[in-house]
């Protein structure tokens, strides 16, 4: 699964994924909490990227076709309704990786699963091992780095700890991998609800 993040795309391709990110306000805490496994269990790897919600993972595609895959996103996007999402607590997926947990409700659930099928019916971006797995959405604050050590100690501080956000994600993002660290390539803006409409 994390093996995905570590490959390294030809120099005509770029290595990009999909994602919904929380509003400032929760980035800034999530980043604190990140800071927080870097200082104290020497694991900074999840600091290469925004904080996220994964909904489509790492894949290479061409640099001269960028804009064939922003054209189909945005018309994508046109077409979705603002996600509420939950961030309540933490997770884990032993013996590495640490997580702020996300209510697994019927809006996220559903976006991730439609924007899957889309972007493999339509350009045949597929991840096969996120087809032979249920989605489970997460906030990383911690992995690949993070010892079976460290992570024992890490899970015993956070395991009970609570953390709770609310808030609406309003667009769909693309975030592209600059050699170093994953960085904001473009936002999508989703529809706007009628009852918002002036």
């Amino acid at each position: 699964m994390l093996g995905d993040w570590l490959i390294v795309p030809s120099s005509s391709k770029d290595r990009l994924f999909i994602a919904l990110l929380p509003p400032e306000d929760v980035q800034e805490v999530a980043n604190q909490i990140k800071q927080h496994f870097a200082d104290i269990y020497n694991s900074r790897a999840a600091q290469t990227s925004p904080p996220h919600i994964t909904l489509q993972p790492p894949f290479d595609w061409e640099q001269s076709d960028l804009p064939r895959l922003e054209e189909h996103l945005e018309i994508f996007a046109r077409n979705q309704y603002p996600i509420p999402v939950t961030l309540q607590g933490f997770g884990s997926f032993p013996p590495r990786v640490i997580f702020i947990q996300p209510l697994k409700t019927p809006e996220l659930m559903a976006i991730q699963k439609t924007l899957m099928v889309n972007l493999e019916q339509s350009l045949k971006i597929v991840h096969q091992a996120s087809k032979n797995r249920p989605f489970s959405p997460h906030v990383t604050v911690a992995f690949r780095d993070l010892s079976r050590h460290n992570f024992r100690l890490a899970w015993e501080e956070f395991a009970s700890q609570e953390l709770n956000f609310s808030f609406t994600v309003n667009q769909l993002t693309l975030l592209k991998h600059n050699g170093h660290c994953w960085q904001i390539h473009r936002e999508f803006p989703f529809a706007i609800p009628d009852y918002l409409k002036t």
